[in-house]
C-alpha cells in the first residue's frame, strides 16, 4: 500500500522561504504573499525526496547550552588567534590531530566537524571513510591529548547526548 505524501512536508521550511520571500521582495502585499506561500509549499515537495532524514532532538534544552557554548567557544577562539597573529615572535605549534569518533550518526558527525571548523585556529580537514575518525588540524597544539579530551568533552558528548541518546 502506497503511504499518502503529507502536503506540507517540513511546515518550518515553508515559512522560512515564505519569510526570505517577503525579505527579497520587500513587499507584504497579498500577491507577494500567496507566491511566497505558493513557494514554499512547492519547493519542500519538490525536493524533499533528496534529503536526509532529519535527526530527532532527543533534549532541546543541551541543544541551545550547546549553541551557546559554540558561540562563546568561537569569540574566544578569535582573541587566541589574534593575539598568536600580533605577536609574531611566539612560535605556534601546529599539528594535525586524528580524532577518534564516538558518533556514529553522519548528522552529528557533521555537526561536530561543522564545529570544529567554526572554531577559528582549528579546521576538520578529513572524515576517514570507514567514519570513525576525524582529522583535524590545529593551529597551536601543546598537548594533542588534551586538545583530543578537550573536543570530546565540550562538543562530542554533548551533540551525542542531543541527538543520539
Amino acid at each position: 500500500m502506497i503511504k499518502p505524501r503529507p502536503w506540507l512536508p517540513t511546515p518550518v521550511l515553508s515559512l522560512l522561504l515564505l519569510t526570505v520571500w517577503l525579505l527579497l521582495t520587500h513587499s507584504i502585499a497579498p500577491g507577494q504573499i500567496l507566491l511566497g506561500g505558493l513557494l514554499g509549499i512547492a519547493i519542500p515537495l519538490a525536493t524533499h525526496r533528496f534529503w536526509d532524514v532529519q535527526p530527532h532532538i532527543q533534549k532541546p534544552w543541551l541543544l541551545a547550552r550547546y549553541v551557546l557554548r559554540v558561540v562563546g567557544d568561537i569569540i574566544v577562539a578569535n582573541f587566541e588567534v589574534a593575539y598568536l597573529i600580533v605577536n609574531p615572535w611566539r612560535k605556534t605549534r601546529p599539528y594535525f590531530v586524528e580524532y577518534p569518533l564516538m558518533l556514529e550518526e553522519r548528522f552529528t558527525i557533521t555537526l561536530l566537524a561543522s564545529t570544529i571548523t567554526l572554531t577559528p585556529g582549528t579546521v576538520s580537514a578529513n572524515l576517514r571513510l570507514d567514519g570513525k575518525s576525524l582529522l583535524i588540524h590545529a593551529l597551536d597544539v601543546e598537548d594533542p591529548d588534551a586538545l583530543i579530551e578537550q573536543i570530546r568533552q565540550r562538543y562530542e558528548r554533548p551533540l551525542k547526548e542531543i541527538f543520539e541518546c
